[in-house]
């Protein structure tokens, strides 16, 4: 008997007409007479999630994007049947399925369209791997605007641009290059005032098309899996951005010098050149607080080693570095070296921790040590076993820091540069192929990584840095954008990409400064700085095979530049701090894209460049060779030029004359803006004042000053301190209230107030309803008033 068994393509299928549904407690589930289920559940009232199968039935529902440690709940649910449609309403939106294909839409509590199905959900059998490509379509409105998904290298706005979610080892890679380092399948969208946010929490292959292949409709699709994705309603931006990051986590407080300048190399070795950065460093009065080594420190690459010729007693190197105020930071990568000599490819081997490919041997690869297996981080007991393997590097050799590089995971010379998709893991108990396990592969290693460097840093935090990430990952790790290249354009895409990743939940990230590949000119590299202090992961790095990339590779006026604006960022670290702590306790983004910051503004819908550094502050880098200045956007409100105390009104693009050692830098008006004195290193001197700069505003403005020990836990246990500052200026009088929360005393008992503005001249000073003896003269001089930090209402009088 000859059977014909060619299989015949059916393109595209979609749900039929919904024939069943039922409603328990938080989910309604629909039943269509094709055998698919919608499954919607109301997590709050502007976050609900949609979930397809075309099965009949759901598989486990894992995953490892959402942070399962939060809570939900909602305030309103009703659940309605009309002829055409179902309806589901909370207090803030109202969703309707139509019976007749399972389409749905989303509105406002005014009948407001907020998002609705084109052809919505469908898919197509994928008989090569014996599943589903899962699909879903939306229907764009004119004007409609896109952002987010992680560290794309394009511009903010993803209007007319089709993306890929792959997380790739991208050399030197390009504007628009697609896919990166990075998979965050989420984005907001952005039409009539209204923001909203989809998170399709998928972690095959996924794509996504903003108006790219039709004028007016956007899609998401996978290689797999289900199609499951969340609906986040704003209005505003920052409550989508905020609801995002808490549905998928948040970290613990970095530890202060984390957020300090880091200097980094492939590679300093041995122990005398690194002594060498750090001592020049010390001579130069540049402030640097971690030093890191690549992968030459290791014996043969391999994870856990040292190299004794190159490093011959690290325990001695770490202390004595520490205490020049040092941190030492170490890379490991994913790949352990087959050799049968080496202690932990021997562990891994006997307890089997190894990734498999699909008929039964280990997945072998080529990186840095040259055939190498590799542990399946999808294993709760790999996971385990990998964070214990830290105890000597962390608790006995001192190290404080843990770099993960080349975990998307990248293998040197194979086409697609990584595992083969057949590789088996274990996907803590849902047993998977490399398709599904790719992109949170990264993640996984560094939360292993995390968990390991927190046990044995205990009682400090731990600093953990991952090259590969998917949502998600920011519970366990910070970031940077991977291997750049020495251009006046990787400047321009870093701008882009860290405004991005803080709106897309992963906030702690900066980029290679300067460039890894290639050699900056001296330019460049200050420019690059002049960018990187205002982002909240901020490290030179460079491969090492260009030139040399520390601050004094270049002349003098590079190195005064580079001091200059370091010194800056040291200054600002209690302000760095506060946004950290506003990021970890609200979910608010550490940079604001202008979008962001006032999205009923137009103006701010495609701007790239400018954006906002913690709330107050506005930074636009420089992006241009030989340029003495630039034009570009001032936000709606008032603003004072950092460098010259002008004021401006925004809400219009402006000129502004900056030198080579400056960047525009703007503060807005009524802000309070703390600064601590320079130091070498955090912790380096103890200081009896801290410095406010408060900015003059007719009317009020609120700021706010976190602090802390800097380290360790016990802010969990109520010890830090919480300044409220309100500011409220009139025609002849300045006045500052201060509000203070918890248990921690801070070591400085005094506040240096700098005072920019003022409109009038100051006559007398009162203190909590006392006239104060002031010296006017001194005060002129001067330009600062020195109070007692036990205030709690100052006012400054004019005459």
């Amino acid at each position: 008997m000859i059977t014909n068994t060619e299989l015949e393509y059916k393109g595209d299928l979609y749900p039929t007409k919904i024939v069943a549904f039922e409603h328990e407690v938080d989910s309604v589930c629909f039943h269509t007479d094709n055998s698919v289920i919608l499954k919607v559940t109301v997590l709050r009232d502007s976050l609900i999630r949609f979930r397809f199968t075309t099965k009949g039935y759901f598989s486990n529902d894992f995953s490892y994007a959402i942070d399962k440690s939060h809570s939900h709940g909602y305030n309103f649910l009703e659940v309605s049947e009309v002829e055409d449609y179902y309806q589901i309403k909370t207090s803030k939106v109202q969703c309707r399925i139509q019976k007749a294909d399972m389409r749905l839409s989303i509105f406002d509590l005014d009948e407001n369209v907020i998002l609705e199905d084109e052809l919505g959900f469908h898919w197509e059998e994928s008989y090569e791997y014996g599943g589903n490509i899962v699909k879903m379509s939306k229907a764009s409105k004119e004007g409609e605007c896109f952002y987010g998904l992680g560290d794309k290298a394009t511009q903010l706005n993803l209007k007319g641009k089709r993306l890929e979610n792959f997380a790739t080892d991208q050399y030197a890679f390009q504007k628009d290059q697609e896919p990166l380092y990075k998979v965050v399948p989420f984005y907001i969208g952005l039409q009539n005032k209204q923001s909203y946010g989809i998170f399709f929490d998928n972690t095959f292959r996924t794509y996504f098309d903003f108006c790219h292949e039709r004028r007016n409709v956007t899609s998401y699709w996978a290689e797999g899996g289900e199609m499951n994705y969340y609906f986040i309603y704003g209005p505003q931006m920052q409550d989508v951005v905020t609801t995002y990051t808490d549905l998928t986590g948040k970290p613990e407080l970095p530890p202060l010098w984390a957020l300090g300048y880091h200097q980094c190399k492939w590679s300093y070795y041995p122990e005398s050149n690194l002594k060498e950065v750090a001592a020049k460093f010390r001579e130069l009065r540049i402030p640097c607080d971690a030093l890191y080594l690549d992968i030459d420190y290791m014996e043969g690459f391999r994870c856990f080693t040292w190299n004794k010729e190159y490093f011959p007693d690290p325990k001695r190197m770490v202390a004595e570095l520490a205490e020049d105020g040092f941190k030492t930071v170490v890379i490991i990568d994913p790949g352990i070296k087959i050799d049968k000599e080496y202690s932990v490819y021997k562990e891994a081997l006997k307890n089997d921790y190894f990734c498999k490919r699909a008929d039964g041997p280990y997945m072998k690869g080529k990186v840095w040590p040259g055939e190498c297996n590799f542990p399946d981080y999808t294993n709760p007991a790999v996971r385990e076993w990998w964070a214990g393997l830290f105890k000597e590097l962390i608790s006995e050799i001192g190290v404080k820091g843990v770099w993960n590089d080349m975990n998307e995971p990248a293998v040197m010379e194979v086409p697609n540069k990584t595992f083969p998709m057949d590789v088996r893991h274990d996907y803590d108990g849902n047993p998977c192929s490399h398709r599904k396990a790719h992109n949170i592969y990264g993640t996984q290693m560094a939360r292993a990584t995390y968990h390991g460097v927190k046990r044995f840093a205990y009682p400090k935090r731990p600093f953990v840095i991952t090259r590969s990430a998917y949502a998600g990952a920011q519970r366990y790790t910070s970031s940077w954008t991977g291997d750049n290249v020495a251009t006046w354009e990787h400047l321009w895409i870093a701008n882009i990409q860290v405004q991005r990743m803080s709106i897309s939940g992963m906030g702690f990230t900066g980029s290679d400064i300067g460039g890894f590949a290639e050699q900056p000119s001296g330019e460049l590299y200050a420019r690059w700085i002049q960018l990187g202090v205002f982002h909240p992961f901020c490290r030179t790095h460079s491969s090492g095979d260009h030139g040399d990339q520390e601050p004094w590779a270049f002349d003098e006026e590079v190195i005064d530049i580079t001091r200059k604006f370091v010194n800056l960022r040291y200054q600002l670290l209690p302000y760095l701090y506060t946004m950290f702590w506003q990021y970890i306790e609200e979910g608010i983004p550490m940079l604001k894209p202008l979008v962001y910051y006032d999205q009923e503004d137009i103006q701010t819908h495609y701007r790239n460049d400018e954006f906002v550094f913690g709330n107050q502050i506005l930074v636009c880098p420089i992006l241009e060779p030989n340029s003495l200045g630039r034009r570009m956007y001032i936000p709606r409100g008032q603003w004072y030029n950092y460098w010259t105390n002008e004021e401006v009104k925004g809400g219009k693009e402006i000129w502004v004359d900056c030198k080579f050692d400056q960047i525009p830098l703007f503060v807005k008006a009524g802000a309070v803006i703390p600064k601590y004195p320079v130091q070498q290193y955090v912790g380096e001197l103890e200081f009896d004042e801290l410095t406010l700069d408060v900015y003059y505003k007719e009317g009020k403005e609120k700021s706010v000053v976190y602090e802390d020990a800097q380290d360790g836990y016990d802010y969990k246990k109520g010890r830090y301190s919480f300044q409220s500052f309100q500011t409220i200026g009139k025609e002849k009088e300045l006045i500052i209230q201060l509000h203070k929360e918890g248990k921690y005393d801070t070591n400085y008992s005094k506040y240096k107030i700098n005072l920019v503005g003022l409109p009038f001249k100051v006559k007398e000073i009162e203190i909590d309803n006392e006239i104060v003896v002031f010296d006017q003269k001194a005060f002129e001089s001067k330009g600062y008033l020195v109070v007692d930090k036990e205030f709690t209402e100052l006012h400054v009088i004019g005459e």
